[in-house]
């Protein structure tokens, strides 16, 4: 079974006008006015995934600052998930610290969705590393056993649109507060995955998975061999942040790689369905 942890849906309105959307968002704004971004439907992240040979994709709506607008676009991910039950499995989007988002977390809960994501620290002006502002979320995502995914990249390199100043030293600090918390951290988690060869971090990270959204951007084919050397294949997540880019695109890293058959397969979804408790 092939899964892609990291699809992006949206609703047409939100396509056709999202200037207006972008008014008062500008973590939005600032992603949609770059010259790669891409918007598309949950009919057109369906199309994709089975051209591409992948039997499901996690899907979800973009992470607002706006409650009222997480919750609209919440509504449109129950909704295809529900029409594609055989194709998408839904993420529901939240502002951690908002005084609504119990009664959102939970109403997206009971009406299917089966995790959190992808949510953005900078974006959405939470503070990850603070044990106090984000024991509310984490706990109840623990209570509820939903993974989290968050939005995480390098701390080096040159300057994107959407490239933010998470530390990963934030991430770090929001796994050791909450260790029981199944926390999924995109884009490699920047790089966070390194510091694994440090006991005291490795035991830190004992519950966190990293997915390889827009890795061909970022990444040489190498860093499939590095996550081979570190013994964390069974801690990895296909993501193709669709529809930055196809999924197609990351064939011919996998394919250069050193890794296994085996060792492929649990990284394009052997890793993701037992994460998610997906039945074969």
């Amino acid at each position: 079974m092939k899964i892609d942890v990291h699809v992006h849906i949206t609703p047409p309105d939100v396509i056709k006008d999202w200037e207006k959307y972008a008014t008062k968002e500008p973590y939005f704004r600032m992603l949609s006015e770059s010259p790669v971004n891409k918007f598309a439907t949950a009919e057109q992240a369906v199309a994709a995934l089975e051209a591409d040979g992948f039997d499901m994709g996690v899907a979800f709506g973009f992470g607002f600052q706006d409650m009222g607008l997480c919750r609209y676009v919440n509504d449109y991910v129950i909704e295809k998930t529900r029409e594609f039950s055989d194709r998408l499995i839904g993420f529901s989007v939240v502002v951690p610290q908002h005084p609504e988002m119990e009664r959102e977390l939970i109403r997206c809960y009971e009406s299917g969705l089966r995790g959190v994501g992808e949510i953005f620290p900078e974006g959405q002006a939470f503070a990850l590393e603070s044990a106090e502002v984000m024991a509310p979320f984490a706990s109840l995502c623990i209570e509820l056993d939903i993974p989290v995914l968050l939005h995480l990249n390098e701390p080096v390199g040159h300057y994107y649109a959407g490239k933010t100043k998470t530390s990963l030293w934030q991430a770090e600090e929001f796994a050791r507060n909450f260790p029981e918390l199944d926390i999924v951290y995109a884009h490699w988690a920047g790089g966070l995955f390194f510091y694994e060869l440090m006991r005291e971090v490795s035991c830190t990270l004992t519950n966190v998975y990293y997915d390889t959204a827009a890795s061909v951007f970022l990444y040489g084919h190498k860093v499939y061999n590095v996550v081979k050397t570190l013994g964390l294949t069974d801690k990895i997540l296909f993501g193709s942040d669709y529809p930055l880019l196809p999924l197609s695109r990351y064939f011919r890293d996998l394919d250069r790689s050193e890794l296994t058959e085996e060792e492929k397969a649990a990284i394009l979804g052997g890793n993701a369905r037992r994460l998610l408790r997906i039945e074969p």
